[in-house]
């Protein structure tokens, strides 16, 4: 989220700006205020979340370097409160330490999705967390053939000055679009904390046969107009290394798609397999010789 935004501030607010705004949404969505309405609860979290870090000079400016990104990859929710005193600030705003959104001792318990997310007033144990590194995305080029049978590959991961090489199972039917993670992998985090994870994240190698759609794959094979009015086979080569033929019926329209089940991709989570699809275009000669003209005219008066 964007910190400013949701206090209503400018980025060169000063600290007394941002105390103002804050104390001045706090009266409006406390808990003892809202009695019970999750959307203003949410909403005090939120200014709360806000107002710990831009009230806090490192914080802030380890915000305004990295952005809302960066910073979030940094520092855990844990990270943000800690040595943020709600107790204090509340009752410097008004409201007692044993609140219906607090507790004895003013202890605030948020539930933001990461660890317990409990954070004691003075007096309390603060759980002490330091930001883990930062996270790194892997692109990694994958063939049809690869993402159909599955492989291991070795890739190499920056390490300052050196690389590290990396060994990574990719199961069968990975596809674009999936990422794997490697949790460990990622940057090392530069205060002491646990690194960050190394996602691969697959893309695919252009292919002179098949066009991918989901676990579906499409190949062209084209055909004579003769052929398309009296029918035809076509051989279609499939992912196991052997061809297929396939029978063209009589008076088949241009761009039909004609489907081989069961020979696509496989799901990635399953048995099963995506389907190929042969997508048929008829070749229309742009120009005749004479004797394919002769021949056509005397289509044309036969009724064809």
């Amino acid at each position: 989220m964007d910190y400013y935004k949701v206090l209503g501030v400018g980025k060169n607010a000063t600290q007394e700006e941002i105390k103002k705004a804050y104390r001045k949404l706090a009266m409006k969505y406390h808990p003892d205020h809202t009695k019970g309405d999750k959307a203003g609860e949410e909403k005090f979290k939120q200014i709360s979340e806000a107002y710990a870090v831009l009230s806090d000079k490192e914080k802030r400016q380890q915000y305004d370097t990295f952005g809302a990104d960066g910073f979030q990859q940094r520092f855990s929710r844990e990270d943000i409160f800690k040595n943020f005193d709600f107790s204090e600030i509340l009752r410097e705003f008004g409201f007692g330490g044993g609140s219906s959104f607090g507790g004895e001792g003013g202890r605030m318990h948020f539930s933001f999705g990461g660890g317990d997310g409990t954070f004691g007033g003075r007096g309390q144990n603060r759980r002490q967390s330091v930001p883990r590194g930062a996270d790194r995305i892997y692109e990694l080029g994958l063939t049809v053939q690869e993402i159909a049978s599955g492989v291991s590959k070795t890739v190499a991961i920056p390490r300052g000055a050196q690389s590290e090489r990396v060994t990574v199972k990719i199961p069968k039917g990975m596809r674009p679009g999936k990422k794997l993670r490697l949790s460990g992998k990622g940057e090392p985090s530069p205060y002491g904390g646990p690194p960050g994870d190394l996602f691969i994240q697959p893309y695919l190698v252009n292919d002179s046969v098949y066009e991918i759609d989901g676990n579906d794959l499409i190949i062209r094979r084209d055909i004579l107009l003769s052929e398309a009015l009296l029918g035809t086979s076509v051989t279609v080569p499939t992912l196991d290394g052997k061809t297929v033929s396939l029978k063209v019926p009589p008076g088949v329209h241009h761009k039909t798609k004609m489907r081989l089940s069961g020979k696509g991709l496989p799901l990635m989570d399953g048995d099963a397999n995506g389907d190929l699809f042969v997508r048929i275009h008829v070749n229309m000669p742009k120009k005749l010789t004479e004797d394919q003209r002769r021949l056509v005219d005397q289509l044309a008066q036969a009724g064809l």
